[in-house]
């Protein structure tokens, strides 16, 4: 490129077409700019305007935006979709901040219930109670077939009848009603009057409802269900809980 550029030059190495279609060198591009800055006659005889509007209604004509136009923002760019978005997460957050509230409440009980029952010391039993009981062959029963516990600790002797099954032995699992398991009992022998006995501690067991599930053992140790029988502890006296 010569240091200076001249009518000549432009029309001899098609300047203004290297310029318009991006391919002048930067030094170039910037000697034909200032030239068209002094001699501002230049553009009107290239009669830029016009081919300027052809470009323009060739751009609209092939549905494309002129290029100081915004470009249209995909679906997911637009303000009411990223405002809807932030609101979403918004209340995402919130329930998971309230879920893990709860749960941290729900693990703080647990603890302390768990705490409760290894340090809870047992009553020495004031007396002992012998208590037959004819559990349900059908299904489990939510009506309870007795009572134990209450102003005092006592030995419940639980006599469950079981002389009209075909098993010796079985396997008795107890459950807290509508809390969770408590203990399972395995190989529990039927005596000569046919009955499976349970000696219980009634202040071993916090005031519930129990359901006893009693399941026949076979030969083989699979258990076969058998009967079902429910069994409420009272609540001790205010006074012996302190």
């Amino acid at each position: 490129m010569p240091a200076r550029m001249d009518r000549q030059f432009i029309a001899q190495n098609n300047i203004v077409e290297r310029y318009l279609s991006g391919r002048l060198p930067r030094k170039g591009a910037q000697d034909f700019e200032s030239f068209c800055r002094d001699h501002p006659e230049l553009l009107e005889e290239l009669r830029l305007a016009e081919h300027l509007h052809a470009a323009l209604r060739l751009l609209e004509a092939g549905g494309q935006a002129p290029p100081w136009e915004e470009k249209p923002r995909r679906w997911w760019e637009k303000l009411p979709v990223l405002i809807a978005a932030s609101g979403v997460c918004l209340v995402l957050l919130a329930v998971s901040v309230i879920n893990g509230g709860r749960l941290s409440v729900q693990e703080h009980r647990s603890a302390a219930l768990k705490q409760q029952l290894e340090t809870q010391p047992l009553d020495p039993v004031e007396s002992t109670r012998v208590i037959r009981i004819l559990p349900s062959r059908t299904a489990p029963s939510q009506q309870s077939v007795a009572t134990i516990g209450g102003a005092a600790a006592e030995l419940a002797d639980l006599k469950i009848n079981m002389s009209w099954s075909r098993y010796a032995a079985f396997t008795v699992t107890i459950d807290r009603v509508d809390q969770g398991r408590v203990a399972v009992l395995h190989n529990l022998q039927r005596d000569s009057n046919g009955d499976v006995r349970i000696d219980l501690n009634s202040s071993a067991l916090g005031p519930g409802d129990y359901q006893l599930t009693l399941d026949g053992m076979t030969w083989s140790g699979a258990p076969v269900a058998q009967a079902w029988a429910t069994v409420t502890v009272a609540p001790r006296a205010a006074n012996d809980q302190q």
